[in-house]
């Protein structure tokens, strides 16, 4: 049941990313990655959201969690949870480590797509 909800929210996560995208295309052009940076925006306000509703309230929690934080905002875009981790880390008192798993993040998520990008490139070449 727990991989229906997740598949689920999945589904219409990432639906709503691309139409929200589309929207922006057309609405600002896509000379500037509006759409992406809009998800990334509002997918960290409804996890943010989600999680202090989960802490105060609780009820359905699992569930809700694997359907919306998961299913839903990990279609919509990770970096919802992504954001969420680095939050909690400063709340427990793990600056630093916060801080260093940002700047890790980032930097390895681009050299990781630059990598894989030079890869396709050379086998296709």
């Amino acid at each position: 049941m727990n991989s229906l909800l997740v598949m689920l929210g999945g589904a219409i996560g990432t639906l709503a990313r691309y139409q929200f995208g589309r929207l922006c295309g057309h609405m600002f052009g896509t000379a500037f990655p509006y759409g992406t940076l809009g998800v990334n925006i509002i997918g960290g306000f409804l996890m943010g959201a989600l999680a202090g509703w989960l802490a105060r309230f609780g009820g359905g929690g699992e569930q809700l969690r694997l359907l919306i934080g998961v299913g839903v905002l990990g279609g919509f875009t990770t970096f919802s949870a992504y954001s969420l981790e680095i939050v909690l880390m400063m709340e427990r008192g793990q600056a630093l480590l916060a801080a260093f798993y940002a700047v890790l993040s980032v930097a390895a998520a681009v050299a990781a797509l630059l990598a894989g990008l030079m890869l396709m490139r050379s086998v296709a070449a």
